[in-house]
C-alpha cells in the first residue's frame, strides 16, 4: 500500500549509535527545507547512508564504529492524519497510536535485525514501509537519468502507471511461463512416437507378469517356508515327541507324574497343592500346545513343483527389478507411473491445446494492458516534457528544451515494460535538433535537468520526505539559488525536505540549517551534527562563500544573503518560479 501525498507523514527524531565516524547522534527534524553543510569529509553522507540502513538498504559489519560491539540507527515518524501509513501497520499487526518508531540493529558478524514499533519485521517489510516514507536522490541520480529503464520510470511516475506497469509485467510473467509450457508440449509431441513405443513395450512386459497385483513380501515369505519345509517337519516332529507322544519320557508323561506323586503329599502337606495346581495347567498347556504343533505338521507338505515355480518368479521379478533400476516391491507402484505416463501421452494433443488456448487469452490480455500502458505514457509525455522544459529554462538553460520521446516497438514478442521505448531527448541551443541525453549535455546540464525532472514528477511521489543530496553539483550562482528556491517551494507543498549542499546560494534558502562537522581527538575521529541559527549561520555560509578565509567582507555578503532571503514572500517565489 502505497502513502499519498495528502497525508501528514513527518520524519521527527534521528538516532545514531556507533555508526562509522559517528558515536553517537540525535536530531530532531521540522516540517519544510533543511539543509545541511560542512567541510568535505565531513561525514553528510553519514545521515544518509543512516536512513538508508534504517529503511531497509543491505548491511554489513563494515558499517560499525571502530572499537564497538554493534551500529543501531533508530527513526520516529510523527503519521497524524496519516490512514494509509497506520492501515499499513494495522495490516502487518504493528500499529501504536499515530508513531512509527524503526530501529535497525548491524551486528559484528554482518547480521542485522530490524524492528518496527518494537516488533521484529523482515528487511523486504522495512523496505516496503520505507519505500512509502522517504525517497533519497543521490547526488548521481543524473547518471542514473542517462538509462532507457530509469527514463521510462520516471515518465510512469509521472503518469502515475504503478498499476497498470505492475499488471503488465504480471501478464508477462503469465505469458512466458505458458510459452515454455507449450515449448516443452512441441518437444514432447517430437519425442512422443518412440516415448509411447517403449511404454508400451515396457507396460506389456509388466504386465505379462502380473506386477500389478505383485506381494513380493508373501511370495518370499511362501519361499522360505518351501525351501526349509524338510527341516520344519523334522524340528517339529521330534518337538512334538519330546512334549507329548513318547509314552514313556515326554513332557506330559513327567508332568502327570509328578502331579500324582506330589498329591499323596499334599495329604501330609496340604501346602504343596498350589504347586499341584500350577503343574496341573501346565499340563493342560502342553497338552494343547502339542496338540496345535501336531496340526500344523499335518498341513504341511513337501511341494518341490510349488518351490521350483516360486524360485522362478523371484527370479523373473529381481531380472525386471534390475531391468527398471526399481526395488522389487516398487515394480507395482513403477507399473502405475508407466500407464499414468502412457495415458498423458495419450491426451497430450488435449493438454497442448488448453495450454494453447490460455495462451493466446493471456497474450490479448497482455496487449491489451500494453496498448493502455502506451497510450497513458504518450498522453503523461506531452505534459511532463512542457513542465520540465519550463523547469529548465528556470535553471540557467534559457533556450533548453526536453522532449519526451515514446516509440512503440515492434515487437515480436511481449517484454516486460509494454511495447514502448521512453527516450529524453534535449536541445540546449536554437536551432538544433534534440539529442539523446547522453550526447548532448555536460555534467553540469545533467545534474540541472535531473533536479528539473525530480520537480516536475513531483506530484506524482508517494513519499513526502524528501533527500537530495548534492543534487546542485556543477553549478553555481544565480542558477543555485533558483535550485534552492526550487526546493524551498517544494517544502512549502506539505512536504518535508532535507538538501545537503555545498552552495551558500542553497544553504540561505533552507528553513533549518544543520552542520556536519568532523572532529579528530587523538587517534579518534567523530562526526557531530548541530543545529545553526543566528551568527552560527552566517559564519557557517560566510565559510561556504569565502573558503579558507573569513572576512568582514564575506560576512557581510552572508548577512545579506540571510536577510534576503528571509525578506521573501514565499508567494512572489512561486509566481516567478512557478512550474508551467
Amino acid at each position: 500500500m502505497e502513502l499519498g501525498l495528502s497525508q501528514l507523514v513527518m520524519l521527527v527524531h534521528l538516532s545514531i549509535r556507533d555508526l562509522a565516524v559517528v558515536e553517537a547522534l540525535d536530531l530532531e527534524f521540522e516540517s519544510g527545507l533543511t539543509v545541511l553543510t560542512g567541510e568535505t569529509g565531513a561525514g553528510k553522507s553519514i545521515l544518509l547512508t543512516a536512513l538508508g540502513l534504517a529503511l531497509g538498504d543491505r548491511a554489513d559489519s563494515g558499517f560499525i564504529r571502530p572499537g564497538a560491539t554493534r551500529a543501531e540507527i533508530n527513526l520516529a515518524f510523527d503519521l497524524i492524519d496519516s490512514p494509509a501509513a497506520i492501515q499499513w501497520l494495522n495490516d502487518n499487526e504493528l500499529t501504536q497510536d499515530n508513531e512509527c518508531l524503526i530501529r535497525r540493529i548491524i551486528g559484528q558478524d554482518g547480521r542485522s535485525k530490524a524492528f518496527v514499533n518494537g516488533r521484529p519485521v523482515t528487511l523486504q517489510a522495512l523496505q516496503e514501509l520505507g519505500a512509502g516514507l522517504v525517497e533519497i536522490h543521490g547526488q548521481h541520480a543524473h547518471v542514473r537519468l542517462l538509462k532507457a529503464a530509469e527514463q521510462r520510470r520516471l515518465l510512469d511516475e509521472a503518469a502515475q502507471n504503478q498499476v497498470l506497469v505492475m499488471q503488465t509485467e504480471e501478464f508477462y510473467r503469465r505469458w512466458r511461463s505458458l510459452r515454455e509450457e507449450l515449448e516443452r508440449c512441441v518437444l514432447a509431441a517430437r519425442n512422443q512416437a518412440s516415448r509411447e513405443e517403449l511404454l508400451r513395450y515396457q507396460i506389456e512386459e509388466l504386465e505379462q507378469h502380473d506386477i500389478a497385483d505383485l506381494d513380493y513380501s508373501a511370495l518370499v515369505e511362501e519361499h522360505t517356508l518351501q525351501a526349509n519345509i524338510g527341516k520344519i517337519l523334522e524340528t517339529g516332529q521330534s518337538q512334538l515327541n519330546t512334549l507329548y507322544e513318547d509314552e514313556h519320557r515326554s513332557v506330559t508323561v513327567c508332568l502327570a507324574q509328578a502331579i500324582h506323586a506330589l498329591e499323596d503329599v499334599c495329604q501330609l502337606a496340604p501346602e504343596f497343592q498350589g504347586a499341584v495346581a500350577i503343574l496341573g495347567e501346565a499340563q493342560v498347556q502342553v497338552k494343547e500346545a502339542s496338540l496345535q504343533l501336531r496340526r500344523e505338521l499335518e498341513s504341511l507338505e513337501a511341494d518341490p513343483s510349488r518351490l521350483e515355480w516360486l524360485e522362478l518368479r523371484l527370479a523373473d521379478i529381481h531380472r525386471l527389478a534390475r531391468k527398471h533400476q526399481r526395488r522389487p516391491e516398487e515394480l507395482p507402484e513403477h507399473l502405475k507411473t508407466l500407464r499414468d505416463e502412457l495415458d498423458a501421452i495419450a491426451h497430450s494433443s488435449e493438454v497442448a491445446q488448453a495450454i494453447r488456448d490460455e495462451f493466446e487469452q493471456i497474450t490479448a490480455e497482455y496487449r491489451r494492458a500494453a496498448e493502455a500502458l502506451s497510450e497513458r505514457r504518450r498522453s503523461a509525455a506531452m505534459m511532463l516534457q512542457e513542465r520540465i522544459s519550463s523547469l529548465i529554462r528556470d535553471l540557467g538553460m534559457p533556450q533548453g528544451n526536453l522532449l519526451v520521446q515514446v516509440h512503440s516497438l515492434d515487437a515480436k514478442e511481449p517484454t516486460p515494460h509494454g511495447f514502448d521505448q521512453v527516450e529524453f531527448l534535449v536541445s540546449a541551443n536554437p536551432g538544433l535538433p534534440p539529442r539523446p541525453l547522453a550526447k548532448v549535455a555536460s555534467g553540469g546540464e545533467l545534474s540541472r535537468i535531473s533536479l528539473a525532472i525530480q520537480v516536475a514528477a513531483i506530484d506524482s511521489k508517494t513519499a513526502p520526505t524528501l533527500i537530495f543530496d548534492e543534487v546542485d553539483t556543477g553549478v553555481g550562482g544565480r542558477i543555485a539559488e533558483i535550485i534552492g528556491q526550487k526546493l524551498r517551494l517544494l517544502g512549502r507543498e506539505g512536504r518535508q525536505v532535507f538538501c545537503v549542499t555545498h552552495l551558500p546560494q542553497v544553504a540561505v534558502q533552507g528553513q533549518h540549517h544543520l552542520l556536519v562537522e568532523k572532529v579528530s581527538q587523538g587517534d579518534a575521529t567523530q562526526t557531530f551534527v548541530r543545529p545553526l541559527s543566528g551568527t552560527e549561520r552566517k559564519q557557517e555560509v560566510a565559510r561556504m562563500l569565502g573558503g579558507i578565509r573569513v572576512t568582514q567582507q564575506t560576512l557581510a555578503h552572508a548577512e545579506e544573503m540571510l536577510r534576503i532571503d528571509e525578506s521573501k514572500e514565499i508567494g512572489e517565489c512561486w509566481s516567478y518560479f512557478e512550474v508551467k
